[in-house]
This record gives C-alpha cells, sequence and structure tokens, in this order.
C-alpha cells in the first residue's frame, strides 16, 4: 500500500485540535528547558536551556528535508520509511480546501468542484507533519539533561542532527504508524508485533533515556561528582518547567488522538489521575525515606507520572491510570538514585524518570489494559493473559537495544571528529562563559562576593 496521503476535504474541529496540540508539544520543549535549567548550577543554566532550544532548530531542518520521511514515508525494510518519498514535504504542501459550491441560477452562483488538498487521516497533512516535528524535537531535547554541565555545545549539536537521524526518525517509523495511511507497510512495532504505545514511551522516552544513559557513560562524570554538591540553583525554574510540561503533555497525548472526540478525551482523563497519582507517590516515597516530601520531588514525580501514562493513555481506565502512576511514582523516585550505586552520572535522571517511566509505562499495558478501552485489548489482571505484556516487552527491549548500539556509535563519531567534552578549565570557570561567552545572572558585588555566594547557591 503506498503511503502518500489521500486528497479531500480535511475536517475543520479535527484540523483545529491538531494545531493546538502541535503548538502544546512544542511548548513542552521551552517548559523542559525551565525544568533542566532549574536543576543545574547557576554557571550552566544558560547551556543546559540552549541545548533544548537548540534542538529546536536542528531537528526542524533535518525533519521537513528527510525526517518526514525517514519516519512515515513506505516501509524499507520494517527499519525505515523512504527518505525521498516525501523529501522537502513534497506532495504534502496543498493550498486551502472548500467544499463544492451548489450552483444556485437565482442567486446567480454557479456549480464548482471542490477544491481537495493532501489529508492524513481528517486533517491536512502539513497539520499531521507538523505534529510529529514537535515529537522530533522533544526526544532530542530530553538527552541533554543527562550530560548537563560538562559537553560541548558544538559536540551536542552535531549528535542531535546524527543521533535525530539514526536513531529517533527510524524508531519513529516502527512506533508511529496511522491508521490507514502506514498501516499496511510500516510500523512493525505498531502493526506487526501489535504492541501497544499510543503517544511514544518506546519513541521518546524508552529511547531518550537509553541514549541519555549511554551518552553519560561515554562522556563520563562531573569533576568532584558525586562527592561535590551539585545543588538545583532554582526550584522555582523547576516548578514552572513541570507546569509548562503537565500542560504541554495534553497536546502530546490527547493529540495522538488525531482527532477531537471521545478518546481524545479519555487520554486526557487518564494523562491528569496518572501524574496526580505519580506526584503523591513521590511525595510519599520521600516522606518514607528522608522524612521529608519536596518540591523537586513533587515535580520529578510529575513528569515520571506524565512519562508512564504516556504509551498506555489509550488503553487503560482510571483505576489502571492510577496504578500506572502510583508504581511510576515510587520506582522512578528509587531508580534515581541507582546512579550513585552504580556510578553513572547522569545529571538530571534522565535515565531514572524517563528510561524507567518508559519501561514502567509500556509494560504495564500488559498488566492493566483495560477491554472496554479504545485499544479493545485486555491485560493479565482482566483476564488477557500474557499475550500483550510479552509483546510490549519486545517493543521495549527492541528500541533500548538498537538505541543503545547506535547512539554508542554516534557518541564515539562526534567524541573523534568535533569532540565530547569541555576541557577541565571551561568545566570548572562554568558552560554559560566557555560556550556562550554569557551569564545568566548579573550579581553586584557585595563585601568582596557576589549577592549569589552569600546565599550558596553558585558552586
Amino acid at each position: 500500500m503506498d503511503q502518500f496521503p489521500t486528497m479531500g476535504i480535511p475536517d475543520t474541529g479535527d484540523t483545529a485540535w491538531m494545531l493546538i496540540s502541535a503548538a502544546l508539544v512544542l511548548l513542552m520543549t521551552p517548559g523542559l528547558a525551565f525544568f533542566y535549567g532549574g536543576m543545574v548550577r547557576a554557571k550552566s543554566v544558560l547551556n543546559m536551556i540552549m541545548m533544548s532550544i537548540s534542538s529546536m532548530g536542528v531537528v526542524t531542518v533535518l525533519w521537513v528535508l528527510y525526517g518526514y520521511s525517514l519516519a512515515f514515508g513506505n516501509d524499507v525494510g520494517n527499519l525505515f520509511g523512504d527518505p525521498t518519498q516525501f523529501w522537502g514535504l513534497k506532495g504534502l504542501i496543498g493550498g486551502n480546501a472548500s467544499a463544492e459550491v451548489i450552483a444556485d441560477p437565482a442567486a446567480g452562483v454557479e456549480a464548482a468542484e471542490a477544491v481537495t488538498i493532501p489529508l492524513v487521516g481528517t486533517m491536512p497533512a502539513t497539520v499531521f507533519v507538523a505534529f510529529q516535528l514537535m515529537f522530533a524535537i522533544l526526544t532530542v531535547a530530553l538527552i541533554s539533561g543527562a550530560v548537563a554541565d560538562r559537553m560541548k555545545f558544538g559536540g551536542w549539536l552535531l549528535f542531535a542532527g546524527l543521533w535525530a537521524t539514526f536513531v529517533y526518525f527510524p524508531v519513529a517509523h516502527w512506533v508511529f504508524s496511522f491508521d490507514g495511511v502506514t498501516a499496511e507497510t510500516g510500523g512493525w512495532i505498531a502493526n506487526k508485533l501489535a504492541a501497544i504505545d499510543f503517544a511514544g514511551g518506546t519513541a521518546v522516552h524508552i529511547n531518550a533515556g537509553t541514549a541519555g544513559l549511554v551518552l553519560a557513560i561515554i562522556l563520563g562524570k562531573r569533576k568532584g561528582w558525586p562527592t561535590t554538591p551539585m545543588r538545583p540553583h532554582n526550584l522555582p525554574f523547576v516548578m514552572l518547567g513541570a507546569g509548562l510540561l503537565w500542560f504541554g503533555w495534553y497536546g502530546f497525548n490527547a493529540g495522538s488522538a488525531t482527532a477531537s472526540g471521545g478518546l481524545a478525551g479519555s487520554t486526557f482523563v487518564t494523562t491528569t489521575v496518572a501524574t496526580a497519582a505519580a506526584m503523591l507517590a513521590w511525595l510519599l516515597t520521600e516522606r518514607i525515606r528522608d522524612g521529608k516530601g519536596t518540591s523537586l520531588g513533587a515535580a520529578s514525580g510529575i513528569v515520571a507520572g506524565l512519562v508512564a501514562i504516556t504509551p498506555s493513555c489509550s488503553s487503560v481506565n482510571v483505576l489502571g491510570a492510577l496504578v500506572i502512576g502510583a508504581c511510576a511514582g515510587v520506582l522512578c523516585a528509587l531508580a534515581v538514585g541507582l546512579k550513585y550505586k552504580l556510578g553513572y552520572d547522569d545529571s538530571l535522571d534522565v535515565v531514572g524518570v524517563h528510561l524507567v517511566g518508559g519501561l514502567v509505562g509500556t509494560l504495564l499495558v500488559g498488566l492493566v489494559a483495560a477491554p472496554e478501552t479504545g485499544a479493545g485489548v485486555a491485560g493479565l489482571f482482566y483476564g488477557g493473559g500474557f499475550d500483550q505484556l510479552w509483546r510490549q516487552a519486545v517493543g521495549a527491549g527492541a528500541v533500548l537495544i538498537y538505541c543503545a548500539i547506535a547512539t554508542a556509535i554516534l557518541a564515539f563519531v562526534v567524541k573523534f571528529t568535533v569532540g565530547l567534552r569541555l576541557a577541565e578549565e571551561d568545566e570548572a570557570a562554568g558552560a554559560d562563559e566557555a560556550e556562550h561567552a554569557e551569564s545568566s545572572y548579573d550579581f553586584a558585588a557585595v563585601g568582596g562576593s557576589s549577592v549569589l555566594g552569600r546565599h550558596g547557591a553558585e558552586e
């Protein structure tokens, strides 16, 4: 089956919802920039924000040239889409669509043919292109949290472009098939394996989390880690970022329904429920373990819940969403401590939140998928046996293994070309000054030390 879009007249309601959803998902990247930026030390906050924002530039250019075609073009060996099919979005850009004008001689109106444009489902193809672009941007940006404080900005830009091309675009082809367009020829995880990943638990979160782990290991630990305190410099930034991520995530999950109907409504609810449960579960875990719940824990719990419900929001009921959120909150809160035991420096817990959260949400579909939902799949707890669970595990494992191998290769390519790591003196001075010749804060000297230094935030 050829995956070239059909020609027709778009549904205006669906089109409006998908335009809004695309904008919401784009907002998640600045939200992530604040979330990550607040978690680093003051001398690296601009660099951290730039790593997120720069992905908007790198990925967009590659996406419109060949990325969309690699992800949604005709299938090539179950690996990727035909990169030439939609090169430069050829054949997808269309004019305004209009319904046929009915002749009305009394009013002097003659009949005219309907004007049609390329469609994906019920929306203009260009809207679907834009919506999926925002997923690609965010996925690349997520990786940056694992390498905060120590990666060259030029090395990051090169890595981002290579990783999007050789990892994200092909994996998106495996996962994000679109019914009626790619279902017969592409997307082996979704269509042949029949694993459920509604909005990106594998392609986005397991993918980014695995890449963050591999890149952090190859890059090495920050100077002084873990003995030197490296506390978040601005927790209000972190909370703001978490709030923006939660807000934008409705476009991410409910927008993946690709229509403004009942499925969008149900995913909106399950997303909210799981996120709330995860935040409370993370805080409870902190309370039991450390004696107090923290604002950083609340923000991290929010993101963990959003991550975990992403693959499953269309296939679980409210009880399932509560289970997934609670499990994600507890397990991710515990997982962030693994880096100290295993010795890898995942600066901002990309592994603990995104890799672990993505695995939790993807695998739990096999347990709590409810048959009354639109997915029509029953998990183990609903009498479906282990059938869906093994499918989820194979899909998650395939993405994890491929991403780990490909990321390692690409990281070494960057390392031996433009370089990966900042020089030791630049890392000590801070990535903001070393890479951008800027400072995020201009502090007045008081008594021989900066205001920031007197309050102990600068390290």
